[in-house]
């Protein structure tokens, strides 16, 4: 497995983690070795996603990087944001979605890395989105106060709610029918066929990160040292535990067998796994750490060994040309949202192809530290290894 966390200071690093046991009782320790640090972007970096092959990274340069990480190389960049690129969320092998503060939600197809869809919903900023565990809905929060839910499956507008403040985080519950709104210091958990909040949970700090552990145990970090695990059922904390010397800026979970582990990235520049105990009430136990000295911003793992069994979206995302469909009775949808131009100086495809194409594509960047993708027959140039 190999953690990847990117920083404000513009790199992205990678560590190779050996799971280790320890022969003192139920203790184990993980040794995390060095692979590589790269100078990913321009800006600092805002986002990491993960598939079973590939790593991607948003950033405030608004590209996104893309990473082969079976062959350590980097393999191009995408370029259709005019913003911040602020999530960023692989469904499968097939499928990648972005947001970003220029309020477009673009779906890739990531095998060809061709932009199938960009929608600009509304004027504000995406904030964060979440898809749904069956990839027939994704969730979006921004700075419009609106909560909006598309239907990936016919390729339109669900719904908009309105909320009364600007939320900053969305989490789909593996229940499937509930999902979490995070608005500065309390959580608000919803509904999915109603869109009402059942029950509201308040945090001593503003949220940061939250990821759902079971179907109803989360895990909340925030502008502290603290983890802590709350149910969304009893809406009780269940656990709580110092995680780092400085805020938490992201967190990640993974099962592999006989181990559930979560993952956590904080400001003081360490990167920590953790162990999660069967019961959550239990604190988890540290498996490794490893200090990067930088300002961690995001968080991602990627895992080379563990199947993927989300294929890929439903058939409907998979068409370039498909529309919005109309509204239906009982959508609360205030507008029509309007599909977004590919912006073509910024999408062209370079390098070996003849033709610009009016999809965003993969292309090639020419700034320092970037590879050019598509001139000289696809060379890629090894990320620089860290012994």
């Amino acid at each position: 497995m190999e953690l990847v966390a990117g920083c404000y200071e513009q790199v992205l690093f990678g560590f190779t983690v050996h799971p280790k046991p320890e022969a003192c009782g139920d203790r184990e320790q993980w040794t995390p070795v060095a692979d590589f640090t790269h100078h990913a972007h321009t800006a600092s970096l805002s986002a990491v996603a993960v598939n079973s092959r590939f790593v991607v990274t948003g950033s405030k340069d608004e590209t996104i990087h893309i990473y082969d990480m079976k062959k350590k190389i980097e393999h191009g960049a995408l370029v259709h944001h005019s913003g911040t690129i602020t999530c960023l969320k692989f469904y499968g092998n097939r499928h990648l979605i972005s947001g970003a503060e220029d309020g477009l939600i673009c779906i890739w197809d990531a095998k060809k890395w061709e932009c199938l869809k960009s929608v600009k919903a509304h004027k504000g900023h995406v904030t964060f989105l979440s898809i749904h565990p069956s990839g027939k809905l994704a969730l979006s929060v921004r700075t419009d106060k609106t909560l909006r839910t598309r239907n990936l499956v016919e390729g339109r507008s669900a719904f908009i709610k309105n909320i009364k403040q600007n939320a900053h985080l969305v989490e789909c519950s593996p229940r499937e029918e509930q999902y979490v709104v995070i608005i500065q210091n309390k959580i608000d958990i919803y509904q999915l066929d109603t869109a009402s909040i059942s029950g509201t949970i308040t945090n001593e700090k503003r949220i940061s990160a939250v990821k759902f552990l079971s179907e109803s145990v989360l895990a909340v970090a925030g502008d502290e040292e603290v983890i802590r695990f709350f149910d969304c059922d009893s809406l009780v904390c269940l656990c709580k535990f110092k995680a780092h010397e400085n805020r938490v800026k992201a967190m990640f979970s993974f099962e592999i067998p006989e181990h559930h582990v979560i993952v956590t990235a904080s400001s003081d520049g360490f990167i920590k796994m953790w162990k999660l105990k069967q019961n959550k009430k239990v604190r988890p136990s540290l498996l490794c750490e490893v200090n990067t000295n930088a300002r961690l911003a995001c968080l991602g793992v990627w895992l080379d060994t563990v199947p993927d069994t989300k294929a890929s979206l439903p058939p409907a995302a998979d068409k370039k040309q498909s529309k919005i469909g109309k509204k239906e009775p009982g959508d609360t949808v205030h507008k029509e949202e309007k599909q977004s131009k590919p912006n073509t100086k910024k999408c062209a495809l370079t390098g070996d192809s003849k033709k610009a194409t009016q999809e965003s594509s993969l292309v090639s960047t020419k700034k320092s530290k970037r590879v050019d993708v598509l001139e000289k027959r696809r060379k890629k140039k090894k990320i620089e290894t860290m012994q």
